[in-house]
């Protein structure tokens, strides 16, 4: 057992043992800031398609079908952190495990998924085409990364098992809630 508790406490949960105090701060701003920024686009975007579906409904034709049910938004407000704090603990589990190729090919699909998360919300239902082809993509890269993250860390695979399937249900939800106008249906 480690003579000082805190950094057992920090090796068994960051997966850190034998790393460097500097190490696992990198890691950690590299895993916090690239989780953080998909958050902040995904604010950002969802305000900006807010903004600009209130100053177009007014206008909108009768016979445009909208959506019957939204989910609601403390809902998925509360949904998230838990899974982008698990998401963020993923990527720095894989980040201090001992170097290997499998540890690299994680970490790129881990990176990989955190771009893709980044496109999927930033491009919001307006863009569907293009939100349903990285959605797509984000459910595959996020299958590729539990795979190859079981095989460099399990602990690190069961944490970002359930943001895997969150995605899945995320890109459900969001084809089946876009507004169901005809800019929303032509694939950009």
């Amino acid at each position: 057992m480690p003579s000082n508790p805190v950094r057992g406490a920090v090796d068994s949960l960051a997966n850190s043992r034998d790393r460097s105090a500097q190490h696992i701060l990198v890691g950690l701003g590299i895993t916090v800031g690239a989780v953080a920024a998909a958050a902040l686009l995904a604010k950002v975007s969802s305000r900006a398609d807010e903004d600009a579906y209130e100053a177009y409904s007014d206008y909108e034709p009768a016979e445009w079908e909208r959506p019957q049910a939204r989910p609601a938004p403390k809902l998925l407000s509360n949904l998230w952190p838990p899974i982008f704090m698990a998401l963020t603990l993923s990527g720095l589990r894989v980040w201090n495990a001992p170097a290997s190729a499998a540890r690299t090919q994680a970490l790129t699909l881990w990176g990989m998924a955190q771009g893709l998360n980044a496109v999927w919300m930033a491009l919001g239902p307006k863009r569907l085409g293009g939100q349903m082809a990285a959605a797509i993509a984000s459910v595959g890269t996020a299958a590729a990364y539990v795979w190859r993250a079981r095989q460099v860390d399990p602990t690190t695979a069961a944490l970002v098992t359930p943001y895997m399937g969150w995605i899945g249900v995320a890109n459900a939800l969001s084809e089946q809630l876009a507004p169901k106008t005809p800019e929303a249906r032509t694939f950009h």
